[in-house]
């Protein structure tokens, strides 16, 4: 094999790997002549890579069935990993959770769910983090800031999946003691989830933080209209009550 050939197979490696403008074209079925002048866009001179779009024709035609077949391979990995996160939240290995939900990323980066997911079990993690040396408390805070960014980009990605609008909240009400932020985030929760109790209580409880203590009370209201469970209803009249109280003096 001379040595143009193996800067050809080398460089086709890399971009079967790393070029997500590839991978989107291979799998829209474009002629190769589009997929050529896109590589040869995206890629630097002295890479290895023929810089030519005939040179990148011939290279990629030599090599299609390889590079999809590695792309599929590829992208079902990616699903592997996302139920093998979602195995281990089920018996409770937050960690592994974590870290196989990293892997999964690694292979869909715009995939809303896999943010939320990472969101929550950085979340459980954080939790149950303990201040046991600075090197613990760092880690705890870094957890926290990961879930924060990773709700907030399933936000992104999906602006009407309620889950992160849900677990934002939860994070900026009782861990990040920033209810006024979790307050947009729950309203739009419980638009989008008209019947999410656990929201609901959620949002009731930024309010009375806020001192808006009027909306707490008509949450608290909503959610005794709402539940059919006792226990749930008398929940609500007590905090109610409560606020009332604390309004009256």
């Amino acid at each position: 094999m001379n040595k143009q050939i193996k800067d050809t197979i080398i460089g086709i490696v890399v971009i079967a790997v790393l070029a997500v403008a590839v991978i989107w074209l291979y799998n829209s079925k474009k002629p190769n002549r589009v997929l050529a002048k896109r590589v040869a866009e995206l890629t630097a001179r002295g890479s290895g890579v023929p810089e030519t779009i005939e040179g990148l024709q011939k290279a990629i035609a030599m090599y299609e069935e390889q590079i999809e077949r590695n792309v599929k391979e590829g992208a079902q990995t990616g699903v592997y990993w996302k139920i093998l996160a979602i195995r281990f939240a089920d018996r409770k290995m937050y960690n592994d959770a974590l870290k196989a939900i990293e892997r999964a990323i690694y292979y869909n980066g715009e995939d809303a769910t896999l943010c939320y997911l990472t969101g929550e079990y950085a979340s459980v993690v954080a939790a149950s983090t303990l201040d046991f040396s600075e090197e613990s408390t760092a880690e705890r805070e870094q957890l926290v800031k990961l879930a924060e960014s990773a709700y907030l980009r399933s936000i992104q990605l999906e602006p009407t999946y309620a889950k992160p609008r849900l677990g934002l909240g939860l994070l900026y009400t009782f861990d990040l003691d920033r209810a006024e932020e979790a307050i947009p985030h729950l309203e739009r929760y419980v638009q989008l989830t008209p019947n999410g109790i656990e929201g609901m209580f959620v949002l009731a409880r930024a309010y009375f933080m806020t001192e808006k203590f009027d909306s707490a009370i008509d949450m608290y209201d909503r959610i005794i209209s709402r539940s059919k469970d006792a226990k749930v209803k008398e929940e609500a009249q007590n905090n109610k009550e409560l606020i009332r109280s604390l309004m009256n003096g």
